[in-house]
């Protein structure tokens, strides 16, 4: 071979491979977004004053700050060994401090969180919502952003008007504001190595009769939640009346403006940071999501049906980490001199719920069958026991004796954010005892 010519070819080959490597190292540099590169809630508070006083204190707000994630969180991660569930426990910094992540601190649970950014401890925020473009997978907080330069050059900012014209970012209309997927984002959670659904609010709702083919039947998460305010829940069994308003304070007026108080269920969090008003809200929205009935039928051979409907969530009852939130139905019989007879599902003096309560959960595997606890060793679902959007679930209650002539059978089905047997668990400060919600109540005299 020439050469001159072999010097040639692997002097091109070699300019190549620096060429290629410099341009893959520069798009590299151009997909990493900067912290700097965000706005703090507080300047969108200048425009925006009455949207951030909605989502001040809200659950997306804080989302990194909530003591009782914060604490649950670092107890399931101690003591895990094996490499797949130490990635998982160590995930959950995805999406309660998404701007954080996504910028580079905290990238895993165990990241001493004392230094993260002030920005980045804000939660689910404004500029990282209305800088998300695009999705890149419906889990694991999969949203694409672009954001701008930081208050200098704040960039475009997307929502769900086609005609705002701000006058300190760019604005553009964006249709997926508007739609569940958007949520779904966060709201569908994989383990990040086994690969099991650890939550699937958005799938439920996909699946639901709520993801209508009929536009004018569809309602999407934005459609209940984002219409939620005081002494108006939104459910699906509840009018869901528009809120007309403006965005900003010189604006005008729009026949409806998107709510952003974002309680779900949670009662006691955000009243713990000067959100009492959002507990009252997520009591609201607890109160109607469901009925009861019950049918004495079947009393004379000792059996009790209790029906529930989920007649006003779009997801399962509960949702989210359906197997941590708790929602079970607590019996009474009493006799006609009103001294109770029976009992189930009643909690301990320890806060803790008996064996034989009727919980309505998700059960986890550990591949073997046996259930965990600690999501992070879920492989499998063994047992999905929740009530689906828009239908019921019948359980009959095996009684001990035939209850008498005008005994009172009272139902009721509960709520609460956490088993406080794990809470009882956790080293240090003892916590509360959460709330217990009552969802529904029914009463029967035989």
């Amino acid at each position: 071979m020439n050469f001159k010519r072999g010097f040639n070819i692997s002097l091109a080959l070699s300019v190549g491979v620096v060429m290629l490597f410099s341009a893959t190292l520069f798009a590299s540099s151009e997909d990493v977004i900067h912290i700097d590169q965000f706005i703090s809630p507080e300047t969108c508070s200048g425009c925006h004053d009455e949207i951030f006083e909605q989502w001040e204190n809200s659950m997306h707000n804080l989302a990194h700050k909530d003591p009782v994630y914060s604490r649950v969180s670092q107890f399931l991660r101690k003591g895990l060994t094996d490499e797949g569930e130490i990635k998982e426990a160590e995930s959950c910094v995805k999406c309660h401090t998404p701007v954080g992540h996504v910028t580079g601190f905290p990238q895993k649970l165990s990241d001493d969180l004392s230094k993260t950014p002030e920005i980045a401890t804000q939660g689910i925020q404004c500029d990282y919502c209305h800088s998300a473009e695009t999705i890149k997978q419906m889990y694991n907080n999969g949203l694409v952003l672009k954001p701008g330069q930081g208050e200098d050059e704040p960039g475009i900012k997307y929502g769900p008007f086609d005609d705002a014209e701000p006058d300190f970012h760019e604005a553009e209309y964006s249709k997926l504001h508007t739609e569940s997927e958007f949520c779904g984002t966060c709201h569908n959670v994989k383990h990040v190595v086994f690969g099991t659904d650890l939550e699937t609010t958005y799938t439920e709702w996909k699946n639901s009769p709520y993801n209508s083919k009929d536009p004018q039947q569809k309602i999407t998460c934005q459609g209940c939640h984002m219409y939620q305010r005081p002494g108006i829940p939104a459910t699906g069994s509840t009018p869901r009346p528009e809120n007309p308003g403006t965005a900003t304070d010189y604006s005008d007026e729009r026949p409806h403006i998107f709510t952003h108080y974002f309680v779900g269920g949670n009662v006691s969090v955000p009243g713990q940071f000067g959100g009492e008003a959002k507990g009252q809200m997520a009591i609201e929205r607890l109160k109607n999501a469901v009925t009861l009935s019950i049918d004495t039928s079947q009393v004379q051979q000792k059996k009790l049906n209790i029906t529930v409907t989920n007649a006003g969530a779009g997801h399962s009852i509960p949702t989210g980490v359906g197997d941590l939130r708790q929602v079970w139905l607590e019996i009474t019989i009493r006799d006609k001199a009103n001294k109770t007879r029976f009992q189930m599902g009643v909690l301990d003096d320890k806060h803790e719920l008996p064996k034989d309560a009727v919980i309505f959960r998700t059960v986890f595997g550990d591949g073997k069958g046996n259930e965990v606890i600690n999501i992070a060793k879920a492989r499998q679902v063994l047992k999905d026991s929740r009530i689906k959007a828009k239908q019921s679930v019948t359980q009959t209650i095996d009684l001990p004796a035939v209850p008498e002539k005008d005994a009172m059978i009272i139902v009721r089905l509960l709520y609460r954010g956490m088993p406080q047997k794990i809470l009882n668990l956790i080293p240090g400060k003892l916590f509360e005892p959460l709330p217990v919600v009552e969802m529904a109540k029914v009463q029967k005299r035989i």
